[in-house]
């Protein structure tokens, strides 16, 4: 395996998953710094949340390895926390019984100080006692963020986590990834279909090319924080989405990130 760089947080080295015949994804390597967004894309069915998942710990490679910090990942860690796809509430506890879940499974004490910041942060605070189906699916979202980062997670895996928000909702949730990331700088990599949302999050968008997965891509995303609507509209950001989609959609060859 290729050496660990200095300053990754973690480290993909030749990863591969098999599920029986179908190989989802291969040779996968990559770094991803310390206090730093990643946001990746790709095709549909490219492998993505297997990586994804394979990061956390939560499902075993059939190839390669994972680092966090130089050391190897061989199941759920608790310096890293996982949003879904969908916010997976519990139907039958409150937002703050949902919210103290992971600290009930591990027998912790809960940070409540801290906890109560976040829900501050994110507009939930006095929802409390609401239940999963009092609230909106940004709420709902927004709960499962804090969540996560209730644990002070040195790793934040994302996983595509608005995409079945409105537009409106989702550009919300994604001014408040941004806002969250410059207070705690905690590490995030970010699954997503929408390149204009890997963009605006993210320091580097890496692009799986189709099944087996593999990375054909790595773009830094040089734009200053907080990235403004203006910055959003400009021609540079135009450019860069549009080389993104070149890959995607296999109208380019495999180029460097500097060209």
């Amino acid at each position: 395996m290729a050496a660990v760089t200095e300053g990754a947080r973690l480290s993909i080295r030749g990863a591969g998953k098999r599920y029986g015949n179908l190989q989802a994804i291969a040779d996968v390597t990559f770094d991803v710094g310390r206090n730093t967004i990643v946001s990746i894309v790709g095709p549909s069915g490219c492998g993505k949340t297997t990586l994804l998942w394979s990061m956390s710990g939560l499902h075993g490679l059939t190839d390669g390895e994972v680092l966090l910090e130089g050391r190897a990942i061989t199941g759920p860690h608790p310096e890293i926390g996982l949003v879904f796809q969908e916010a997976n509430l519990l139907p039958w506890r409150n937002l703050m019984q949902n919210i103290l879940f992971p600290w009930e499974i591990k027998r912790q004490t809960p940070d409540m100080d801290w906890i109560d910041h976040l829900l501050d942060r994110v507009g939930l605070k006095g929802f409390e006692a609401r239940m999963p189906r009092e609230l909106s699916g940004g709420m709902q979202q927004r709960a499962s963020i804090v969540r996560a980062l209730s644990l002070r997670p040195s790793v934040l895996l994302m996983d595509e986590p608005f995409g079945a928000l409105d537009a409106f909702t989702r550009e919300e949730m994604n001014r408040l990834v941004e806002e969250i990331w410059l207070e705690t700088q905690t590490t995030i990599v970010f699954i997503t279909h929408s390149i204009e949302e890997a963009i605006f999050l993210s320091d580097r968008v890496l692009v799986l090319s189709k099944r087996p997965g593999r990375v054909m891509a790595d773009y830094p995303v040089p734009f200053p924080r907080p990235r403004s609507l203006e910055t959003m509209a400009s021609r540079e950001v135009f450019d860069l989405m549009n080389r993104i989609k070149s890959d995607i959609y296999g109208q380019t060859t495999l180029r460097a990130a500097a060209e």
